[in-house]
């Protein structure tokens, strides 16, 4: 039953359109139709948590990783105001050039770079709210914000961690940036009531650039198909909250992890002493790092970003293969997207639609037995 309600309220979404200023690429468009799993990627590691032009390539690599799976990268930004899943390559290089025009946008900061027609590198947060509205589940990333070092005095708290706590997407990382105070951060997120799990055989959180930090995750996952079964279990019970998936460095990186968090340590001195505060630190400290650790920060940092873009692909495709049964449901396109376009509008009554004028030819065929449900409010009825 579980899986026709879920049907059904796809059926009654696809009769809303989105916001003039939102963008899915065709790429991901004919993905949701057909089937496909998708993954969300943030842009705010080409425009500030990477040099130019190495973020250009980690991200072409990261979406080789994916599309080789047979699954679609959906990576996410905003251009002159427009929201775009799925940015192509000349979309990711227009912004990954020109980083110094381009704001690091959270939750707070979409009203504004959107309505100011500016481009923007989207956040975590940002990330997840945008997956969301495209109906994407799953997110990798490098590692998410959390509570700063010095907290207590400065209240310099992420935006990721509350969206974490409202916003249902499962994000896949190294755990969170080794700059920031893990202990509390883990501690908050507890509080807020966010699901967090390490991937592997132990529940030893990762420190970002390292595998352990000396804290615990209360849960671990030791498979794809383990996470992909707490996300689906998350959904079920109707949480809002999103999941975090901790994925530890590989270990072919150890080396350059613990040579870079010899000099964490310094770049944050260095930080406070310059009175350098919110959303500045982490930019300014990653780039220090990068300097004093003479390369091996950044190959550390490419490292992990290609293993979590490995380990998200197999989640969402585990994922998929539970909403989908047997990689037949008719639920495939109930759960797509509609674009302006309004090509994929389904009706249940099996007769045609006008809508605007428009004349639209349907198509249907389904592989297990048809249940007819009505919309009521935008709610599906039996």
């Amino acid at each position: 039953m579980q899986k026709y309600i879920r049907a059904a309220n796809n059926i009654c979404r696809s009769f809303t359109s989105f916001p003039k200023f939102f963008r899915i690429s065709e790429e991901v468009s004919e993905s949701f139709l057909n089937g496909k799993p998708v993954i969300a990627m943030e842009s705010t590691l080409i425009t500030h948590g990477l040099p130019y032009p190495e973020n250009i390539k980690t991200v072409n690599e990261m979406e080789k990783i994916v599309r080789s799976s047979n699954a679609t990268p959906a990576t996410i930004g905003i251009i002159g105001g427009k929201v775009i899943i799925g940015m192509n390559s000349t979309e990711i290089s227009s912004i990954a050039s020109k980083s110094k025009n381009t704001v690091k946008v959270s939750r707070r900061d979409l009203p504004y770079v959107i309505s100011q027609s500016v481009n923007g590198g989207t956040t975590v947060a940002a990330t997840m709210i945008l997956a969301k509205m495209a109906g994407i589940s799953v997110f990798a990333t490098g590692g998410i914000g959390g509570v700063h070092r010095g907290a207590e005095t400065s209240m310099d708290i992420s935006a990721d961690l509350h969206e974490l706590s409202r916003t249902p997407i499962a994000v896949v990382s190294a755990g969170v940036k080794s700059i920031l105070d893990i202990g509390r951060t883990l501690e908050y997120l507890e509080t807020l009531g966010v699901c967090v799990a390490t991937f592997g055989p132990t529940k030893d959180f990762p420190a970002f650039f390292t595998p352990k930090s000396n804290f615990q995750a209360p849960c671990n996952v030791e498979s794809a198909k383990e996470a992909a079964s707490l996300i689906e279990t998350n959904s079920q019970l109707g949480l809002e909250n999103g999941v975090l998936i901790a994925v530890p460095i590989p270990e072919e990186f150890r080396e350059q992890g613990l040579k870079t968090e010899a000099v964490i340590e310094d770049a944050l001195k260095e930080a406070r002493d310059k009175n350098i505060v919110g959303r500045d630190v982490t930019p300014f400290v990653l780039s220090r790092v990068q300097e004093l650790s003479k390369g091996a920060a950044l190959e550390a940092n490419i490292g992990l970003l290609l293993n979590n873009t490995r380990v998200g692909t197999q989640i969402a495709i585990e994922l998929n293969k539970l909403r989908s049964p047997e990689g037949t449901s008719s639920s495939r396109v109930m759960r797509s997207p509609v674009t302006h376009e309004a090509k994929n509008v389904f009706s249940p009554s099996g007769r045609p639609v006008v809508i605007g004028g428009s004349i639209l030819d349907i198509h249907v065929k389904t592989f297990e037995g048809v249940k007819r449900w009505h919309c009521k409010d935008g709610k599906p009825m039996n």
